[in-house]
């Protein structure tokens, strides 16, 4: 009876043990949907359910296409409602001016779906339909390039605008292979452990890509001090304000340096544009506080930035964002002209 008792409480370490193993490993492992995507020169995830518990920004009214409204009725899916993470591979273009443009995409989102009722919608606008590894891939025309669509499981879609069929298939393989036990993409195995702990949003690899103009990186108009292939690990965390952080990893310890210089100089100039905008002006002193919130520093071959603001702020700028631009032009309406027919 004593042998079976200490066989029975072996045999409970043993499970014990092997759960505590595998809670591990998947805590340290990057999330599903990353390890999903395809090799690419950059990721981004937002893990949008941990986003919307902290800023209920699923309540706020959205205005939807008619397209977008289409989808919505006759998928039942609700983005901004359904949608728990979400997932993107950047793909540089060889021909940035040709007919796929200087960036595709790869993506993988997870949530809620009716399987049933997306599969019709995909057939019903699909140009054509492809099986593979036990999945129907649906191919779909928008804006001059293919989309490809699947769903890889009860939870999750996988599509992708690159060229070819290449991108989608190697998400089924690796679904197909229990993504968990192993590490994503190259570019994933490399820099995720670079990724701050319980970052809500993240991305790494040449994040920089889709602003990129003339080689450079330029965002809201202004140049930055960065090549588009630079490599980047940006991240944002949520723990009653929102922190940012971006990091540079430069070629040299120089080259880093040089980067904080020049981004401290930009931030004198952005901090005197601010201090001379109207109070009144929606946003201002949100953004002031933002950018008063700045720092730069230097650590060898690496530039950090980091930046944060409160949960108000981050809507304060949203709002001011997408407020409708003020005009001191006669808004009397012109007059109605009858139509042709």
């Amino acid at each position: 009876m004593r042998r079976r008792s200490h066989r029975s409480l072996l045999i409970a370490l043993a499970v014990l043990l092997a759960i505590t193993v595998v809670l591990v490993l998947r805590q340290k492992a990057p999330p599903e949907a990353a390890r999903l995507l395809p090799e690419s020169d950059a990721i981004v995830y937002i893990h949008l359910k941990t986003v919307r518990t902290a800023t209920h920004f699923d309540t706020t009214p959205v205005v939807r296409s008619p397209d977008y409204q289409r989808f919505v009725d006759a998928t039942g899916i609700v983005p901004e409602r359904d949608l728990d993470a979400v997932a993107f591979a950047l793909h540089r273009m060889p021909d940035p001016k040709g007919p796929n443009g200087p960036v595709a995409y790869s993506e993988v989102f997870e949530g809620r779906f009716d399987g049933m009722k997306l599969a019709r919608y995909l057939a019903s606008i699909a140009s054509a339909k492809e099986t593979y590894a036990g999945h129907d891939i649906y191919t779909i025309p928008v804006e001059g390039r293919n989309l490809r669509v699947a769903q890889v499981g009860y939870d999750t879609i996988a599509a992708s605008n690159m060229p070819t069929a290449e991108q989608i298939h190697s998400m089924l393989d690796r679904h197909r292979a229990s993504a968990l036990w192993t590490p994503g993409s190259s570019l994933l195995a490399a820099r995720y452990s670079e990724v701050p702990l319980l970052s809500q949003a993240w991305a790494i690899g040449h994040i920089g890509l889709p602003f990129a103009e003339n080689g450079k990186i330029s965002l809201l108009g202004l140049e930055l001090p960065l090549n588009e292939d630079t490599d980047l690990v940006a991240s944002l965390r949520y723990s009653g304000s929102v922190h940012l952080r971006i990091e540079e990893i430069a070629p040299t310890e120089d080259a880093a340096r040089h980067t904080v210089e020049t981004m401290t100089t930009l931030l004198s100039i952005l901090r005197g544009i601010q201090s001379a905008q109207p109070a009144e002006t929606p946003g201002a002193q949100a953004m002031r506080t933002l950018i008063d919130s700045v720092e730069v520093k230097h650590d060898k071959d690496r530039a950090v930035l980091t930046a944060s603001a409160t949960t108000d702020e981050v809507k304060a700028l949203t709002s001011a964002a997408n407020a409708p631009p003020t005009s001191s032009v006669d808004a009397t309406p012109a007059p109605v002209r009858a139509s042709k027919h």
